[in-house]
């Protein structure tokens, strides 16, 4: 397995929001748009395999994710999404001891 199958976090909307858990390739998607801020994140940007799929999950834990569309020109013209996360989050990464034991 990759380096993201057996990531796990617990996050929450701040300020007073529950606990929630996110795991593997969404953990990933969840700190890029986290430390892309108000500029948001682009599958050019951000290479990943299923952006649409990661922001779906982590729509449905509660997160407020804003989608943009853009064009783009160039020989393969068309346009793309720009994701914007639009919930002040909380991340606490569990420690690999923490992981192993909730398995």
């Amino acid at each position: 397995m990759g380096k993201f199958a057996s990531l796990t976090i617990v996050a929450r909307i701040l300020p007073d929001g529950f606990p929630f858990t996110v795991k593997g390739r969404d953990v990933w998607a969840l700190q890029q748009l986290q430390e892309a801020g108000v500029r948001g994140c682009t599958p050019i940007d951000n290479p990943g395999p299923r952006w649409s799929g990661y922001v779906h999950k982590l729509r449905k834990k509660g997160l407020d994710i804003e989608t943009m569309t853009e064009n783009h020109g160039c020989q393969f013209a068309g346009h793309h999404a720009r994701y914007i996360l639009r919930s002040p989050v909380s991340l606490i990464v569990k420690s690999d001891d923490e992981q192993k034991e909730a398995a």
